[in-house]
């Protein structure tokens, strides 16, 4: 009999569309990032790290649909790397924006932001030791933890980028909404589960992070620099 993982409503038995909505709205990465893209691109000073945020975006959404197409374990890692890589990347990002590129802060921020996430992940671990809690969606408290803190230090300081952190936020809790009641949803969904909406919302939400880089932390000439 041919192994797979079921970990979502959607999956009923092996099989390449065994998930062909949860596979299918893996496009909205794929969309958010073609629409960054060009934004950034068009910029009279490219930045390498915002345009490696943007193909990770990408990447996630391509890593994404091989998860629910192949359901293997290889495609699992595949799945989830791109997201953790993006979420570090972008955290650079910021530091990089906020530094003006002076790589002994940035290094600094890194460790605190290393230690902080390591203390998270420990207690989130805590709490869902039977990796089943919310369906799994404990894992990515660190994300959520990052973005309403980063959402209120803009605010405090007054940086327009706050909206965007904000917004993105708010959409971030409702995707994760979703994604905690696909098993408990597919009795009256038909099957179908409630994990594609966090595709689509969680799309959202790194599109208007992406959005907010682009728009509201230009670079600035030292940023830059240090990224050539």
């Amino acid at each position: 009999m041919e192994s797979f993982v079921d970990l979502y409503c959607e999956r009923t038995a092996a099989g390449f569309w065994n998930e062909p909505v949860n596979a299918l709205t893996n496009l909205a990465f794929i969309i958010a990032a073609m629409i960054a893209w060009p934004k950034a691109w068009r910029r009279a000073e490219r930045s390498l790290i915002e345009l490696t945020v943007i193909a990770l975006v990408f990447a996630i959404g391509v890593g994404s649909f091989l998860f629910h197409t192949l359901a293997t374990p290889l495609s699992g890692a595949l799945d989830v790397i791109p997201i953790w890589l993006f979420f570090f990347a972008y955290i650079l990002l910021i530091f990089i924006r906020v530094t003006g590129g002076k790589s002994f802060d940035i290094i600094g921020y890194m460790v605190a932001t290393l230690f902080g996430f390591v203390a998270v992940v420990y207690l989130v671990g805590l709490l869902g030791r039977n990796g089943a809690a919310l369906n799994g969606s404990l894992q990515y408290a660190p994300a959520l933890i990052a973005m309403a803190l980063a959402s209120a230090i803009a605010a405090y300081r007054g940086h327009p980028v706050w909206r965007y952190f904000a917004g993105a936020t708010a959409i971030f809790i409702i995707s994760l909404t979703f994604r905690s009641l696909d098993q408990a949803s597919c009795a009256i969904t038909g099957g179908l589960g409630t994990h594609f909406l966090w595709h689509i919302l969680n799309a959202t939400v790194l599109g208007i992070l992406l959005m907010g880089a682009i728009n509201a932390m230009p670079p600035g000439p030292s940023a830059d620099q240090s990224e050539k």
